[in-house]
């Protein structure tokens, strides 16, 4: 028996991997124009976002202000001055807002006026007059106020700050 003719482990060879049945290149101009077009609206959208979300930065301020003024009431010695505070909050996003500057002067049924229009959800018929109450009134009156009250002007305030339209 010659030993010539047995193969051994040494003469075996990786075998090739066959090439690709499709090339992930595009074949034409048209789909890298196509990809180029949609890749810049992609970037596009993100500019879009990032700077609405920069421009929104007083409204998260504001909101978690005022999750910081709800914590607050359910304190006996921050209640008044939670409740003192939620007007003034409502005045700064108000003129936080681009070209919100001529909410300053604005009080009673101007500032009414100025809610409701800047609002997406109708703000209650007296919201500027309890708002008042709540910056002026003597604090006897405002630890008089009942929950319910108290909640309905933080919902009314947060719906406010959370949806109120930005004329750009």
């Amino acid at each position: 028996m010659s030993t010539a003719n047995v193969p051994s482990i040494d003469q075996l060879r990786e075998l090739a991997l066959p090439a690709p049945p499709a090339s992930y290149w595009p074949q034409t101009w048209g789909w890298l124009v196509l990809a180029l077009i949609l890749l810049a609206l992609l970037l596009a959208g993100c500019v879009w976002r990032y700077r609405r979300w920069r421009r929104d930065r007083y409204r998260r301020e504001a909101l978690a202000r005022l999750d910081e003024l709800t914590q607050a009431l359910y304190e006996p010695q921050g209640r008044l001055a939670a409740l003192r505070e939620l007007p003034q909050l409502l005045k700064r996003v108000a003129l936080s807002m681009p070209a919100g500057e001529g909410a300053a002067r604005l009080g009673g049924s101007q500032w009414q006026a100025f809610l409701e229009r800047h609002g997406t959800t109708p703000v209650p018929a007296d919201f500027a007059q309890r708002l008042a109450l709540l910056a002026y009134a003597p604090a006897e009156r405002i630890a008089g106020l009942a929950d319910h009250e108290v909640h309905a002007l933080l919902s009314a305030s947060r719906q406010w700050i959370e949806a109120h339209r930005v004329a750009v």
